[in-house]
């Protein structure tokens, strides 16, 4: 590392991006990184300017590489988020459906095994009957059969 840059992790930061300019710039222009900076202290003001234009080329350069594969990861998080959002509104939908289905009986049933901690699929007691829960004189919707052919 250079005498030049400190330990601060700012200043080491600005020091490190300066080292990879000159490292990049070097290897545009074909020349030993080590002649750069005495080039930019001891060469005339158009050298200067140019190196100075390479560098910022470059770091335009970088910038639009990174800013194009921060663009395609934020594309693949949006679409793992629409998926996630649309799973978890399908999961809503059927614990509803399952909620109106269950005897109360059931929800109470379930309700203690989830205060205690226990699995609601391991249980111990035998299966209680299920009386329709459904009243006279209404109708009960089912679920529909996926078709085997999609």
């Amino acid at each position: 590392m250079n005498s030049q840059c400190y330990t601060v992790a700012m200043d080491l930061g600005v020091c490190q991006l300066r080292n990879f300019s000159i490292s990049f710039l070097s290897s545009v222009l074909g020349k030993d990184s080590a002649s750069l900076p005495s080039l930019s202290f001891s060469s005339s003001g158009a050298s200067v300017v140019a190196i100075d234009n390479k560098i910022e080329q470059a770091m335009d350069l970088v910038k639009s590489h990174l800013m194009y594969a921060v663009r395609e990861e934020v594309e693949v998080l949006k679409e793992q988020i629409k998926e996630l959002i649309e799973r978890n509104t399908q999961l809503e939908q059927e614990n509803n459906l399952l909620k109106t289905l269950a005897s109360p009986e059931q929800m109470a049933q379930f309700q203690a095994q989830v205060q205690t901690g226990g699995s609601p699929t391991s249980t111990t007691q035998p299966p209680v009957p299920v009386p329709n829960p459904v009243p006279a004189g209404s109708t009960q919707v089912l679920p529909a059969t996926q078709n085997s052919s999609a």
